[in-house]
């Protein structure tokens, strides 16, 4: 896969004369992404394929899409700070398809409120030598429902336990909640150490205060979307560590420890 180096500039106009005074965006929220468009160069194309759902948390935000041609998934997490007519993000850690970033990389987005969610728009970006302005269209999605939960997650430990076998397998994963919506991003090397990028993202529940059910909309393994999966064992750990355990069939448990991203 080719790495893409992209450049962010942003592009300011102040007019003295007819200052126009934006808000400052109120973000937390899930939101299902409707469009891309890119202009520049000789491309001029609105894009309706991409499955993006997005998240803000009070301080973090969470990406995660796939493109449904080729299964091919990609996802991000960071900080944000929302200010008037713009936030900006520092995302810590992203991957696509079989490549994943590591160094944190700071852009800004221009951001406007609409009736059903927002637009936002990187004025100038540079993918390959060439030149584009990026608009991308949300609609909020999700509910008013609080938990626990809500906000951004670092896996520290990952066990499978069988019988009387623990093994402990090292990965790169975050978890976002927030809106009654979850998504999870997965970088890791299989059983050949070729690396590749999971993403699954949809709605989840408390059931009780120590069951979590989730229900897969989307992801790259089609082998979980919209399945009955089973319940999480959810053991909180004070407000900052989750361990959530996922039991199969045989009997097999999966335990994985997640600690709470701060700003």
């Amino acid at each position: 896969m080719k790495a893409f180096i992209l450049c962010f500039l942003l592009i300011g106009a102040i007019s003295c004369k007819s200052p126009v005074k934006k808000e400052i965006p109120q973000m937390a929220g899930a939101y299902s992404m409707l469009s891309q468009s890119i202009k520049g160069g000789n491309t001029d194309t609105t894009y309706y394929i991409l499955q993006q759902l997005k998240i803000f948390t009070e301080d973090h935000i969470m990406y995660a899409n796939v493109n449904p041609t080729n299964s091919i998934a990609a996802f991000g997490i960071g900080s944000y700070v929302a200010d008037t007519g713009f936030i900006l993000e520092k995302i810590i850690f992203s991957a696509a398809d079989s490549a994943d970033y590591a160094t944190p990389i700071s852009f800004i987005i221009l951001i406007e409120k609409t009736p059903k969610g927002y637009n936002q728009v990187i004025p100038e970006m540079t993918i390959q030598g060439q030149k584009i302005r990026l608009t991308e269209e949300y609609e909020l999605v999700g509910n008013d429902v609080k938990s626990p939960l809500d906000g951004a997650w670092k896996e520290m430990r990952y066990l499978i336990v069988k019988g009387g076998d623990t093994t402990e397998r090292i990965r790169n994963k975050y978890k976002a909640f927030y809106a009654g919506r979850f998504m999870e991003g997965l970088f890791e090397k299989d059983s050949t150490q070729t690396p590749h990028t999971s993403i699954a993202f949809g709605t989840f529940s408390m059931e009780g205060t120590n069951k979590l059910k989730e229900i897969v909309i989307t992801s790259n393994d089609p082998s979980i979307t919209l399945q009955d999966l089973p319940s999480i064992d959810n053991e909180m750990n004070g407000p900052d560590e989750s361990k959530q355990t996922i039991t199969g069939k045989d009997g097999t448990k999966y335990i994985s420890v997640f600690q709470r991203l701060k700003k």
